[in-house]
């Protein structure tokens, strides 16, 4: 099966959305190469609508006019097919300046005229796409937040086992590449990193050292699943640069779907900001592209694999986090640690995933009770619950 046949659960929602009457803009955001555009490309048609398509991932910026002209062209469509209106899809609408201002204006004329088009806004900064709607379009939109790809999906479009997921991740992309690790490799370092980071990231955000951020999100990938300081972040980078500047910078990156900063668990919100970050890919393959190993160095180095089991792990809740679903912290007092802490309303969770790597502290589920009270433990792995088991459920589950 290939990714182009497999439509994304989430395509079943969008669907939905567009049968309903016109409401609301709908906002498919996510990073890149999770399949907004595709998944687009298979719902839309599929909505009985009349439709537009047009992308703004051109090499160069555009401007709001580019918006105007998609705009004209789609009410042009809505007024020729009566009162079922029609589609107007914009893809990679973040790179275009101010385009929130523009999009609100048009759609504020849309509504006054009770014109029947519908927008769909695509695009892959969500950092960038939520300031844009916060800015100006509060109380016009619906988002649907597309995560990585999950080792469910990966499993059903490309009969992936869960090997292949630990080590290659979950890009439906480069899954045609997984049996020739040179060309998966480039294809993830200069199709997807360098991509995301140039494009996504400097091109679009006002950052002052390019390079240190470079570093840090390599650093990321290669720490993916430990508590690191920025203070020993900073000595390790090399860079005279301050603790207030890596956290942005890892914001920045946790915003473009790359690298984020676990917080530790605590009822403070304002302590669990400041505290000493886990850091934690979104997807495996970032992690495995940066180290460079082939898949049989990586099975034949047991710490390194049991790395990739606990990262797989935290990728999987922390997509689940970024889709809304759940928060996802880590807990450490002293000598003693809880690998995952997942919360969703009142209800938590503890995740201690048994992986056979070095631990650099005890399993702490009994004292976070003894702090916080009972909750629900959860093993991942050893005579816990099956890892490929945790993989295939939602982490709510477990709540």
């Amino acid at each position: 099966m290939s990714e182009i046949a497999f439509v994304r659960p989430h395509g079943a929602e969008l669907l939905l959305r567009l049968s309903e009457p016109r409401r609301f803009i709908q906002v498919v955001s996510g990073s890149r190469q999770v399949g907004k555009s595709t998944m687009v490309d298979q719902v839309v048609p599929n909505a009985g609508i009349p439709f537009r398509i047009a992308s703004a991932d051109l090499p160069t910026l555009q401007g709001s006019d580019w918006i105007e002209i998609q705009w004209e062209a789609g009410r042009s469509l809505a007024r020729s097919t009566g009162p079922t209106g029609a589609v107007l899809v914009l893809d990679e609408v973040q790179k275009i300046p101010r385009w929130s201002d523009a999009v609100k204006r048009l759609w504020d004329e849309d509504t006054r005229l009770g014109l029947q088009l519908r927008v769909i806004l695509l695009g892959s900064a969500p950092l960038l796409v939520y300031r844009g709607l916060a800015d100006s379009l509060a109380g016009r939109f619906e988002t649907l937040r597309l995560p990585h790809w999950s080792f469910t999906e990966m499993r059903e479009a490309f009969d992936w086992n869960l090997e292949q997921y630990l080590f290659f991740g979950a890009y439906p992309g480069s899954a045609p590449l997984s049996g020739h690790f040179d060309r998966w490799l480039r294809y993830i370092c200069d199709s997807l990193i360098e991509t995301t980071i140039s494009r996504d990231v400097l091109l679009l955000t006002r950052v002052d050292k390019p390079a240190l951020l470079r570093r840090l999100f390599e650093l990321g990938c290669a720490y993916s699943g430990q508590i690191l300081s920025y203070t020993k972040m900073i000595g390790q980078l090399q860079d005279a640069g301050n603790t207030t500047t890596l956290a942005h910078y890892l914001d920045l990156l946790a915003g473009a779907g790359m690298v984020t900063g676990l917080q530790k668990y605590t009822l403070q919100p304002v302590r669990s900001r400041s505290s000493i970050p886990k850091l934690q890919v979104f997807n495996n393959a970032l992690m495995t592209a940066m180290a460079g190993k082939t898949l049989d160095e990586a099975r034949a180095d047991r710490e390194y694999w049991g790395r990739l089991v606990e990262s797989a792990i935290g990728a999987h809740l922390v997509n689940a986090a970024a889709a809304g679903a759940c928060q996802v912290f880590y807990w450490r007092e002293r000598n003693r640690e809880v690998d995952f802490v997942v919360r969703a309303g009142s209800k938590l969770a503890l995740i201690e995933v048994k992986s056979g790597k070095p631990r650099n502290a005890l399993p702490g589920m009994a004292a976070f009770v003894a702090a916080h009270g009972p909750v629900r433990k959860v093993l991942v792995g050893g005579d816990g619950v099956p890892v490929e088991e945790f993989l295939t459920r939602p982490p709510g589950s477990w709540l």
